[in-house]
C-alpha cells in the first residue's frame, strides 16, 4: 500500500487521513484572529483534496473541538468542508473521537467508528480497536517534537507496536493545537491505549516548504542523541 506524508495529513493509495480538526478551537483561544480555524484549515483541507489522486477522506476523530455547544462559525466551517467534498467527488467519512459526543447533530455525511483501507484500519485512538489489522493510523494525543529548539508537529510510527501491527499516529491538522512535546514522554504519558512502548515510536516530520519528509530514529535512541 503507498503512504504518503501531506501537510500534517496522510494519504493511503487514494485516502486522505486527517486527525484532530478540533474546529471551533479558535473560539475558546482568545486571540483577535483564530487563525487555524476557518480559512486557514478549509484552504489546507482543499490543496489536499485538489491534487488529484484523492478519492475519499477520513477524519479520524475530534473534528469537533467544543462537548456541548456549536458556535455558528463551527457551522460555516462544515459546510465548507462539504462543499470542497462535492466540488471534488469526494466522500467523506468521520470516525469519531472523544470529543464528538455532538457530531451526529451536525455532520450529514458518513459516520464509521473504524474506517478500513485495505490492511490498514484507521481510528481516532482513544479506544481499543475491535478490528485486527496489520496497521493503525490514529490520532489523539497530538505529536510533536523539538529539534535544536524548534518545535514541529511529528508523526510517530511504531512497527509491531499493538498487538503485533504498526502504529501510525498523526499530528492535529489544526495549527492553533500546540500538541504534547514527545521528546521525554514515555508508554503511561500517552493518552491512546495503542501506545504501549514509546520507545519503538520513531518521528516523522513533514517539512512542507521544502518537500520533504524526515524520519528519525525511535524516540528511545533519538532521546539520547536531543
Amino acid at each position: 500500500m503507498e503512504l504518503a506524508y501531506r501537510d500534517r495529513a496522510l494519504v493511503l493509495d487514494d485516502v486522505l487521513v486527517l486527525a484532530d480538526l478540533h474546529v471551533g478551537k479558535g473560539e475558546t483561544a482568545n486571540l483577535e484572529v483564530p487563525v487555524g480555524d476557518s480559512a486557514d484549515m478549509t484552504g489546507r483541507f482543499e490543496a489536499l483534496v485538489s491534487e488529484g489522486d484523492v478519492s475519499a477522506v477520513v477524519v479520524a476523530g475530534d473534528f469537533l473541538h467544543s462537548f456541548g455547544t456549536i458556535p455558528r462559525t463551527v457551522e460555516e466551517t462544515v459546510r465548507e468542508v462539504f462543499r470542497i467534498g462535492d466540488a471534488y467527488d469526494v466522500e467523506i467519512t468521520v470516525t469519531p473521537g472523544n470529543h464528538d459526543p455532538m457530531i451526529e447533530s451536525l455532520w450529514d455525511g458518513g459516520i464509521r467508528d473504524e474506517y478500513r483501507v485495505g490492511d490498514t484500519v484507521v481510528l481516532h485512538g482513544h479506544e481499543t480497536p475491535d478490528a485486527d489489522a496489520d496497521r493503525y493510523v490514529v490520532g489523539h494525543d497530538h505529536p510533536t517534537i523539538v529539534i535544536e529548539g524548534q518545535r514541529r508537529p511529528c508523526y510517530l510510527y511504531g512497527e509491531d507496536a499493538y498487538r503485533g501491527a504498526d502504529v501510525l499516529m498523526l499530528p492535529s491538522f489544526n495549527r492553533l493545537v500546540r500538541g504534547v512535546r514527545v521528546n521525554g514522554m514515555y508508554a503511561g504519558d500517552f493518552m491512546s491505549p495503542l501506545v504501549r512502548s514509546a520507545e519503538a515510536f520513531r518521528p516523522i516530520v513533514r517539512d512542507e516548504d521544502a518537500g520533504e519528509t524526515l524520519e528519525f530514529p525511535p524516540l528511545g535512541e533519538f532521546r539520547r542523541m536531543l
